[in-house]
């Protein structure tokens, strides 16, 4: 099991940390370009659910994540984590995974400790929890190699291993397997299977129904930048409400 032991300012001065979940949007608008890409979307994620998130291109999936985990600002609407609004110290409990990984030019041991120093930790704590996701990604042996020299699937499932490394409560994966062969995509849906028994919630963009069939619990299906669905995992792919998703199980252009 994953260690759960990320040091709260909460928790540190003697106070359980508020709750984090449920995550909700209410409203969301996100405009770019002239263009509403994100259009009065409404969503709730609860704990205890592994969550994927479906849609056609452009449906808005990736925009989702970002505004959820406040990379980007909404043009309206907001963003609450247990019922208040979403600020920074909320926002140090998630994490997330992009679909190209993003490493510095330092060794795979270096990236996660780097990541960890915003965590008031001892040099000893980082270099144990260092080693524990290095190991829990199967990368100890790579621990000394330069990061940006490993594999592609190495790279990913250390972008992995430095994101589980902060404990986050709740885990954001935007196409993490999107340019990955099988052997590499197995091993990244396994670490976050075992992210997902250490608690952490997970939230997971995918093109690949076969990974969505393999990893939901449940389905939010979105398209032109609003929730059309959000259902149980065996519900949706047996029998989603969507006409817009049944076309899109079906393979057809979804407009």
């Amino acid at each position: 099991m994953l260690e759960r032991a990320l040091p709260f300012e909460a928790a540190a001065a003697g106070y359980p940390a508020p709750p984090i979940l449920p995550l909700e949007a209410r409203g969301l608008v996100f405009e770019a370009g002239g263009r509403r890409l994100i259009d009065g979307l409404d969503l709730t994620l609860r704990h205890g659910l592994r969550t994927v998130i479906l849609g056609p291109n452009g449906a808005g999936k990736s925009l989702t994540l970002r505004l959820l985990h406040g990379l980007l600002q909404p043009s309206a609407g907001e963003v609450l984590c247990g019922g208040r609004p979403a600020d920074h110290t909320m926002r140090q409990r998630q994490a997330m995974v992009f679909q190209r990984p993003v490493l510095l030019r330092r060794s795979a041991a270096a990236n996660i400790g780097h990541a960890l120093r915003s965590r008031r930790l001892s040099a000893g704590e980082r270099e144990s929890r260092s080693q524990q996701v290095l190991a829990l990604a199967g990368l100890l042996p790579l621990a000394r190699s330069p990061a940006r020299r490993l594999s592609g699937g190495e790279q990913q499932r250390l972008a992995l291993a430095r994101a589980l490394s902060l404990g986050p409560e709740v885990l954001f994966l935007d196409e993490p397997c999107a340019h990955l062969d099988p052997a590499a995509t197995l091993a990244i849906e396994h670490l976050i299977e075992r992210a997902d028994a250490a608690g952490t919630k997970i939230v997971l963009v995918t093109h690949d129904l076969g990974q969505a069939r393999r990893l939901a619990q449940e389905v939010v299906f979105l398209h032109h930048g609003r929730v059309l669905e959000q259902s149980p995992a065996g519900r949706f792919f047996a029998a989603p409400a969507a006409a817009e998703a049944q076309a899109f199980l079906a393979g057809r252009l979804v407009l």
